[in-house]
């Protein structure tokens, strides 16, 4: 009796080890590279815009830093959000790509429609993909 005592609580064990073992969330990201100091873009800043009609122009800064960031961007990407005036104050919506500017151009202009929030933000790239953080959101009201 006692013999099946200590099994069993043996293969309770076992078995708490083996589910602790064995758990997680199964998934995996892939390995991230090495950061080497530096070798990073800066994020564009002092993001601006200018409308005229129904056409929005948005200009930014960007500067190579040799310390902390001293990878020269190829291209800028230009983010947009939109949302109607009835929305509600908070509510997410969502950014998508309005296109790409090339160096050395740092001015990018689109349509817009009246009756709408914009939300744009700007993102430099990299050779082999290599993004910056986001440009501070700037946001317009089109009545």
């Amino acid at each position: 009796m006692e013999n099946k005592r200590i099994v069993f609580f043996a293969l309770m064990v076992l078995s708490g080890i083996a589910l602790l073992a064995f758990s997680g969330c199964g998934k995996k990201d892939p390995p991230l590279p090495p950061e080497i100091k530096g070798q990073k873009i800066a994020a564009p800043f002092d993001l601006k815009y200018k409308v005229v009609d129904n056409e929005i122009t948005l200009s930014w800064n960007h500067k190579v830093d040799a310390e902390t960031a001293f990878v020269k961007p190829d291209s800028f990407e230009v983010f947009m959000a939109k949302k109607t005036f009835e929305a509600c104050e908070g509510c997410p919506f969502e950014f998508k790509s309005a296109g790409t500017v090339f160096m050395p151009f740092m001015e990018f202009a689109t349509g817009i429609q009246k009756g709408f929030k914009y939300y744009f933000r700007v993102q430099a790239i990299g050779d082999d993909g290599m993004r910056s953080e986001h440009s501070t959101t700037v946001q317009f009201e089109y009545k």
